[in-house]
């Protein structure tokens, strides 16, 4: 039993509990703020990897990537930054005008380490990074989501119109019948009703 007083320590987080098993990408030159980036990534026990220039893509399963952003790279595109499995990006910056700015905001970076490199703040920076990231696609997957049900729901909705022009039923029959087509075909209300869309506009087309 809990001691009076006494509270159970909350458990880690997973973006903390997590540290020491991240595959880390450092693309940076092989400077002193390259290097201790690199020991300071190596002190928390990340396994890192540094490449100068930037390959066109980090190593496959790659968790985050720092990226020097310098001024005769910022014309630079990086397509692996923008997919849904991408990395973490934190942008190394040693420079700050709007041009840098808007290559980091291009990047899709979730954080900014600015340059010289110190001892501090590392840590923070790396793990908000993650969590910003790992949010941020949590939620690009659910607007996904939802976007693809309206789009059905609105398809449902094409079809019912057509069926009431059609067969002179009510909006309630119409849905009703689409319903039972898709429960005897064992398929979704969606596909019943893109059929139904389909069928109608091959009709059209052959008038």
């Amino acid at each position: 039993m809990e001691s009076p007083g006494r509270r159970a320590s909350p458990a880690m987080p997973a973006y903390l509990r997590d540290l020491r098993s991240l595959r880390v990408a450092v693309f940076h030159p092989d400077d002193a703020d390259g290097q201790s980036l690199v020991q300071q990534l190596d002190r928390i026990g990340c396994r890192t990897q540094v490449h100068w220039p930037p390959p066109p893509q980090p190593a496959e399963g790659t968790d985050v990537v720092f990226l020097a952003v310098r001024p005769d790279l910022v014309h630079q595109d990086y397509p692996w930054a923008q997919g849904e499995q991408a990395p973490t990006v934190i942008a190394v910056v040693n420079y700050e005008n709007p041009t840098i700015v808007e290559a980091v905001l291009r990047l899709g970076a979730r954080a900014v380490l600015p340059a010289p490199v110190r001892s501090f703040g590392l840590l923070s920076i790396l793990v908000l990074a993650r969590q910003i990231n790992g949010e941020t696609r949590h939620l690009q997957r659910t607007l996904r989501k939802l976007e693809t049900r309206l789009e059905g729901q609105r398809q449902i909705a094409k079809a019912a119109a057509i069926l009431m022009r059609s067969k002179g039923i009510s909006e309630t029959q119409a849905y009703e019948l689409i319903r039972k087509q898709a429960m005897a075909r064992r398929v979704s209300t969606v596909d019943i009703a893109t059929s139904l869309i389909h069928a109608s506009e091959m009709l059209d087309f052959n008038r």
